[in-house]
């Protein structure tokens, strides 16, 4: 129904934001990941979007790139995957980790996302294999989408560091947001985390 919606970033949590286009603002959830990555309030931003209808509920699921979108939409399609553990995985792995782990059997990488048991991530391989391996929803060319998928590692890599060292998701997260507006794309863990640091 909605294949992108483009407009103001009204407000931005690290599970949802209010997108104001028309005169009309619309709550997307968004993977944790993407937060570091939004614009300041009252800037533009677009996201593309997946409309997933329950019995109680109409929800926007938002996403920087339509790679990240097909894939939450693949996964929904498991079998025991909803939207909210769908958004986990895209949240806390790389379109290019998960592409990995499923297509290796890797299932304690999937284990390692909250929300992901043993046998979900088991079942999850079985049922994914095959949609990982098409090019349909993984082209040939997805190198060309490898530089944001690192840049996006290295902000969850980064955010891991700053909880392990005792700060709240929150707090990591409005630092290293922070941070990242100040730096060049190609910078590493470690000049992030410091970076981050200096923005707690």
């Amino acid at each position: 129904m909605f294949a992108y919606i483009k407009g103001v970033l009204a407000q931005a949590t690290t599970g949802n934001v209010i997108v104001e286009t028309g005169g009309i603002g619309y709550k997307i959830h968004i993977p944790v990941s993407a937060f570091g990555r939004m614009p300041q309030i009252g800037h533009d931003v677009t996201l593309h979007t997946s409309f997933v209808v329950r019995e109680q509920a109409q929800t926007l699921f938002g996403f920087f790139t339509t790679q990240e979108r097909d894939f939450f939409e693949a996964l929904i399609g498991v079998t025991g995957i909803g939207p909210k553990i769908a958004l986990a995985l895209i949240g806390h792995l790389s379109l290019l980790d998960l592409q990995r782990a499923i297509s290796q059997e890797d299932a304690a990488t999937l284990c390692r996302v909250p929300g992901i048991g043993k046998k979900g991530a088991e079942r999850l391989i079985v049922e994914m294999r095959d949609k990982v391996a098409s090019t349909a929803l993984f082209p040939n060319d997805m190198a060309v989408h490898g530089h944001a998928d690192v840049r996006e590692q290295t902000v969850n890599d980064a955010m891991s560091a700053l909880i392990n060292l005792g700060y709240t998701q929150m707090t990591a997260q409005t630092a290293i947001k922070k941070t990242l507006k100040d730096i060049p794309e190609g910078i590493d863990v470690s000049a992030l985390i410091a970076g981050a640091l200096k923005n707690v």
